[in-house]
């Protein structure tokens, strides 16, 4: 969601900035039922309600409405074509969608000096993670490990969803998810920044426990069956592996997100 701009406002002044890292700190969930888990949730910062003007009243529309207007949120009315540019889902917003405010929810080049400065800072990165609940889980491992956070492509993984929401218990809302436009120019970028690229593999890898602590890192998941795409894979100062016993390959990509955000500071 963009910020608003009057026709008097320039685009670099510093209200504008202010209004903007606001706006793309906003995470918009839409469904009847995940909406009212979230207004009933006092500890989230919900920004507005966005509902369709052809929601018939009663029932849960009705607790919706009411649950807004005790907590104070603003409401937004719009047309259903309006509606599905909010939701981006129109076959499953159900006419009802919030945007929920969430700091640690930003574009990456908006934490760079908080990622540059300072002590070594570890990111996990996920490349092509399709899969709902595997993204929700990871978003939950890094949330609660001493990782910095999660550098998030825009594009090529699952949406935060109401899905990916319940699979993170919540932690979408708590955690650091550092997102971008496109993963490899990000990660050059960090790259020249002084991070190490390290790309989890179970082929001719290093131990994680040789990865020295003293700089910072990105540790880079890849798609549930494809592994790190070539391009991204090119890029990477090592390959890391977890050692595996009983001649099992691999293990499922949350799982490993899990053992590395644990294990890697």
């Amino acid at each position: 969601m963009n910020p608003p701009q009057s026709s008097d406002q320039r685009s670099d002044s510093p209200e504008y900035l202010k209004r903007k890292v606001f706006f793309d700190q906003l995470i918009t969930v839409y469904g009847r039922k995940p909406v009212l888990e979230m207004l009933d949730d006092k500890n989230l910062d919900i920004y507005r309600l966005h509902l369709a003007d052809s929601n018939r009243g009663g029932g849960i529309i009705d607790q919706i409405k009411h649950l807004a207007a005790q907590r104070n949120i603003e409401v937004l009315y719009h047309n259903r074509s309006q509606l599905a540019r909010i939701s981006r889902n129109s076959k499953q917003d159900q006419g009802v969608a919030c945007d929920i405010h969430c700091p640690g929810y930003q574009l990456y080049e908006q934490a760079m000096s908080a990622l540059t400065e300072g002590d070594p800072k570890v990111l996990i990165a996920i490349d092509g993670v399709t899969n709902p609940q595997n993204l929700g889980m990871i978003i939950r491992s890094v949330t609660a490990s001493p990782c910095h956070g999660l550098l998030l492509p825009i594009k090529g993984v699952a949406e935060i969803s109401s899905l990916v929401i319940k699979a993170s218990a919540g932690t979408v809302f708590k955690g650091t998810i550092l997102r971008c436009d496109n993963l490899l120019t990000a990660l050059e970028k960090l790259q020249r920044k002084g991070f190490k690229l390290c790309m989890l593999s179970s082929h001719d890898a290093v131990p994680l426990s040789d990865i020295p602590r003293d700089q910072s890192v990105i540790y880079i998941l890849g798609n549930e069956s494809d592994g790190v795409s070539e391009s991204i894979a090119s890029l990477c100062d090592y390959r890391v592996g977890i050692a595996m016993n009983n001649g099992v390959e691999s293990l499922n990509v949350a799982v490993t997100a899990a053992l590395v955000a644990f294990s890697a500071i």
